[in-house]
């Protein structure tokens, strides 16, 4: 009997136990809310022809990283190719070139919210401003340089609610104001225009180099990075950086580099520029720009972005198997981690 009293008190206690572990102490789920709150997203593209792209999250402490977190949250793929990434607000904004759309996801859990597939057509690249709009960068068909537009998306709805007729090869932007900066690359071609866009239409033009591919802002100044015409085209034109006064939307200064030299991957931490030539990353002080700069890292690197006193640089390896990301001290210049990434890891995004 004192065996059966000793077991009805154990079942009863463990029952009581979990109804209130229940009541007052949840457990989070599989995926909880706060899953990606702290960290670094790398978008990589995938393979070009077939197949699919993905994200690799590294938490900001470096101590988790975790492959295909989209497919992994919500049971499907991306699709082909993941272009690029943006976040607004609660959400981040995931650019499927190939597959026609955007993916929209909660940028903390990475649970899809919602996506975009109609009034795009080759999506390049999103940005969104705090009074609901969303702009995204379109090739339409890649090669015809007559329909490039960008999409105005209402990002209450999510539904595209204006295009914006543009210049061939609209690529990456930045806002300023309630100004947006498009760069016109030239997609399969080569462009050299800065386009600015207020509300619903293009405002301006700005003539720069030929191949502006990266803008940052610093202070009063947009800075542009142009590659310059390559060599292939028969009509090579050199690299140079070029700097934008802001208060009047006019070129104020333009620094060249040799005729050969096409630098890629412009970024900013502080009052220090950083790009990508030949190799090598250089550091250039906006203050005083002199190019080509400091070398100060060795490395062909595919993506590059500076943040709190790091660069965090990929490493596309050989385009087919999966590459890398490193990460390097700025007081030193010297790499502190390493991590594997997905194959093209073609983009990094901190979400802090």
């Amino acid at each position: 009997m004192k065996t059966m009293k000793k077991l009805l008190f154990l079942t009863f206690a463990t029952v009581l136990f979990i109804s209130c572990s229940n009541d007052d102490d949840p457990q989070p789920g599989p995926n909880p809310p706060e899953a990606y709150e702290k960290g670094i997203f790398v978008t990589n593209e995938g393979p070009f022809g077939a197949g699919t792209g993905n994200v690799t999250f590294i938490s900001e402490d470096f101590t988790d990283v975790q492959q295909h977190i989209f497919l992994t949250v919500n049971g499907k793929d991306l699709g082909n190719i993941v272009q690029s990434m943006n976040f607004q607000d609660e959400n981040a904004y995931i650019v499927v070139n190939n597959s026609q759309k955007i993916e929209i996801v909660n940028r903390y859990s990475f649970e899809s919210v919602d996506s975009i597939k109609t009034g795009i057509n080759n999506p390049r690249y999103f940005l969104g401003t705090d009074n609901n709009k969303g702009y995204v960068t379109n090739w339409g068909d890649p090669n015809d340089n007559t329909d490039d537009f960008v999409s105005v998306v209402d990002l209450r709805s999510n539904a595209v609610s204006a295009t914006i007729p543009v210049s061939f090869g609209p690529e990456k932007m930045v806002s300023n104001g309630n100004k947006i900066y498009v760069a016109h690359q030239g997609g399969f071609g080569q462009n050299n225009l800065i386009s600015v866009i207020s509300g619903n239409t293009v405002e301006s033009t700005i003539n720069v180099g030929d191949v502006p591919n990266s803008m940052v802002v610093s202070g009063n100044s947009l800075f542009v990075l142009c590659g310059g015409n390559p060599s292939y085209t028969g009509n090579e034109t050199a690299g140079s950086l070029v700097k934008i006064d802001l208060s009047n939307g006019q070129v104020s200064n333009t620094y060249n580099l040799a005729i050969t030299q096409h630098p890629t991957g412009l970024t900013i931490d502080g009052a220090n520029l950083y790009y990508n030539l030949d190799g090598k990353v250089y550091k250039v002080n906006s203050a005083s720009v002199s190019l080509p700069g400091a070398e100060i890292i060795n490395g062909f690197f595919y993506a590059l972005e500076a943040h709190n006193g790091k660069l965090y640089a990929t490493d596309a390896g050989d385009f087919a198997s999966n590459g890398s990301l490193k990460i390097f001290d700025l007081s030193t210049n010297q790499q502190i981690q390493e991590f594997q990434t997905g194959i093209i890891p073609g983009g990094i995004y901190f979400n802090d």
